[in-house]
């Protein structure tokens, strides 16, 4: 099924298409297959750039603390509803508040998680996965219960089209990938070229030396923690005027995330981001040719064959978990 950006309608918003009367009132072939080309990188420009935010905060808790957060999927979601209470109380404009808002309660959740449940499974990282995987079906139930099981509708805070070589594209896309290539390019900058990356770094590749050394890697696991969240949510932000929202929005990034930062190399910034343009790629194109939730399984067969051959990831990451996995 293919939808219009910012429409507020369910299904698969990975692939835009021009509509069929200007298919049929193209010029000439050549015309048609440069709009579909330029639509196609839009396409996995815009489904790449949203994975990447989500992923990149699953990364990085993944590596410091070999927590497996089921639960990361729910910030996404609670990001969505976010921006629909927002709109539902102040009308189509209030999405520029929501998108400062959303991150901030998305932290704060998280920062509730790692305080009261994570911290006490430090040293029960597999125990994290029944914890994170019951707080991931309360906040869902949650939802249900306060908003109802019916989809809520959200909208974009513009609509049109900004013309592109070939033909047009969504304005609201757009801005999606430009805000979301933003955010990536600052999480890289913070990652690798600040004093806190710096130490976020030394977390990840050997936690007990770098606490030696006087680094507060609790604080740091909470304040990565409480990042993870908040991108995420600020994602759920993004997507939802392109999706139908419901309680159950964030758990069909669940999966592709993990795959995102297995693939790419776990703890490494730089390997979410490509895993995170290899499954977008790949799994954008398919949709153009088979059923949607096909091309999903088609990219997770082709991710695990990857990972097979290469278990350390395209850009290998040098996390304690992969030093447990014997492969760092």
């Amino acid at each position: 099924m293919r939808v219009r950006a910012g429409d507020g309608v369910g299904g698969n918003w990975l692939v835009f298409s021009p509509s069929a009367g200007y298919r049929q009132m193209a010029a000439g072939g050549f015309h048609l297959v440069c709009e579909e080309m330029m639509i196609g990188i839009l396409n996995v420009a815009s489904y790449a750039c949203v994975l990447a935010m989500i992923a990149l905060g699953l990364a990085v808790v993944f590596g410091m603390m070999d927590i497996v957060n089921l639960a990361h999927a729910e910030w996404v979601t609670i990001g969505a509803y976010a921006l629909a209470v927002a709109q539902a109380v102040g009308g189509k404009e209030a999405f520029w508040l929501a998108l400062l808002v959303a991150p901030a309660v998305g932290a704060a959740l998280g920062w509730c998680l790692e305080r009261f449940i994570i911290r006490l499974l430090y040293d029960r990282p597999l125990d994290t996965l029944l914890a994170t995987y019951a707080v991931s079906l309360i906040l869902q139930k949650a939802l249900e219960l306060v908003f109802g099981t019916q989809p809520m509708l959200v909208y974009a805070p513009f609509s049109g089209a900004i013309p592109v070589p070939g033909g047009s594209y969504p304005a609201y896309r757009i801005f999606v990938i430009g805000v979301a290539l933003m955010v990536t390019a600052g999480c890289w900058l913070l990652f690798a070229r600040t004093r806190f990356g710096t130490r976020l770094r030394a977390v990840i590749q050997h936690p007990a030396m770098a606490e030696a050394t006087g680094i507060d890697t609790r604080r740091l696991n909470r304040i990565a923690f409480c990042g993870g969240a908040a991108l995420a949510s600020l994602a759920g932000v993004l997507v939802a005027p392109m999706v139908s929202v419901e309680s159950h929005l964030g758990v069909s990034y669940l999966a592709k995330a993990f795959f995102v930062i297995v693939l790419g190399g776990i703890g490494s910034i730089a390997g979410s981001i490509l895993g995170s343009a290899v499954i977008g790629t790949a799994e954008t194109l398919l949709s153009y040719r088979v059923d949607p939730s096909l091309a999903s399984a088609v990219v997770l067969v082709l991710s695990i064959v990857v990972i097979r051959f290469r278990p350390q990831g395209l850009i290998p990451g040098f996390s304690a978990a992969h030093q447990l996995l014997g492969k760092g």
